[in-house]
């Protein structure tokens, strides 16, 4: 078995043993994160069955996607998108899964020409360098997206705080699927939020223990990077 091979079997393993534990019958959507993986490496995941991969930055996605295609795969924008990047954002990717602010998703709507799917960030944990909409702002904010043109808001996104010990941002998971949870129940018009994308390397597990519907990982599969 070549390293990928080995590492993704691993990571399946784990994703499914965490599901378990959590008596859960839905599935974990995998997104590998091909920061700083060059293209052999992305087609050999490819051909071992990933479907989804994320990228940070546009400047690093645009040939990366140009090498790789859209054919069988779907690209998911990850990290902090720039608002005067929102153009080259709607042509490479399938998902955006940071909109952090209600003025990127105008531009968002009004840059689309057709439906695209966004999950909203949120800063559940309040630290400072971090994007996202606060708790306290999410609601009004999915309310008003609601309302946007081409826009489909399909769940939440987070970023835990890095931490040797994954229990410690445990409380982070959990406040994302109550908040997931809570506005799914206010009926807001046309607002169905089915996914919790929360998990990478060192706390997927916790994630998907309390409720991430997409975990993104990219060291364990495809080792350290720079």
């Amino acid at each position: 078995m070549t390293s990928i091979e080995t590492s993704l079997a691993e990571v399946h393993r784990r994703i499914a043993a965490a599901t378990a534990r959590a008596d859960r019958s839905e599935g974990v959507t995998l997104v590998a994160v091909t920061k700083g993986v060059n293209a052999d490496r992305i087609r050999a995941a490819i051909s071992l069955g990933v479907t989804h991969l994320g990228e940070n930055r546009i400047q690093d996605a645009a040939p990366r996607i140009a090498a790789i295609g859209r054919h069988a795969v779907r690209w998911h924008m990850i990290g902090h998108l720039q608002r005067n990047k929102v153009r080259p954002a709607v042509e490479l990717f399938d998902v955006i899964q940071s909109v952090d602010s209600l003025g990127l998703a105008k531009d968002l709507s009004r840059r689309s020409a057709t439906p695209v799917e966004i999950l909203l960030q949120v800063n559940v944990s309040g630290e400072r360098q971090k994007f996202g909409f606060s708790p306290d702002t999410i609601e009004e904010a999915v309310t008003e997206i609601a309302a946007l043109p081409r826009l489909k808001q399909t769940g939440l996104m987070t970023i835990a705080p890095m931490t040797d010990d994954p229990e410690t941002v445990r409380p982070v998971f959990r406040q994302l699927r109550e908040l997931r949870d809570a506005l799914n129940n206010l009926d807001i018009p046309g607002l169905d939020l089915v996914h919790l994308s929360m998990g990478m390397t060192d706390d997927f597990e916790v994630a998907i223990e309390e409720g991430a519907t997409i975990v993104r990982i990219g060291r364990a599969i495809f080792g350290d990077r720079t």
